[in-house]
């Protein structure tokens, strides 16, 4: 019997601060965040992520967010590129369709976690998905939620994937 192929799955980090976030924080929420964090998977030479406009895909490091600031390896999978691709059509039909969106909690971070369970097993790091709670934990983050529960973040450069998914 032949080994499995084995496709890597890495994380794509971005800070959409672009590094504001580590020095404002302190004097604005009373303590160190070291960004704001957009993630990613990057799987099958495709990069894949959430927004408002629900799933889309587009080469890696090929949205207007430029380069990523880390990549994360988060292990290998087994699942071919036609499995996953149906896995995310049922993601973006039930779970991540574009009205599900919310920055707070169902946002880019919450989508790369269980895309990368899916495949790996394995979740990403919790700096990233403990941010929301770490903003709304202080004052200034409560006070600001209402704004910013209304932001609907879909970075440009990819393509929406819908019912029928498709590849760039």
């Amino acid at each position: 019997m032949e080994p499995p192929n084995l496709y890597p799955v890495k994380l794509y980090v971005y800070d959409l601060s672009k590094g504001l976030a580590r020095r404002l924080s302190p004097i604005m929420l009373g303590k160190q965040l070291e960004g704001i964090w957009h993630t990613s998977i990057v799987v099958h030479k495709d990069e894949f992520f959430f927004g408002s406009g629900g799933i889309s895909s587009c080469p890696p490091g090929g949205t207007l967010l430029g380069p990523p600031d880390s990549v994360v390896d988060v292990g290998s999978t087994e699942v071919t590129e036609e499995i996953f691709l149906e896995y995310l059509s049922s993601l973006g039909e039930s779970l991540f369709r574009g009205e599900a969106y919310n920055l707070f909690e169902h946002n880019c971070n919450t989508f790369s976690n269980e895309v990368a369970q899916f495949l790996t097993g394995r979740k990403i790091p919790s700096y990233i998905t403990d941010l929301p709670s770490e903003v709304l934990s202080t004052p200034f983050g409560q006070a600001l939620r209402p704004l910013l529960d209304s932001i609907q973040i879909q970075p440009p450069g990819g393509s929406t994937m819908g019912k029928q998914v498709q590849r760039n």
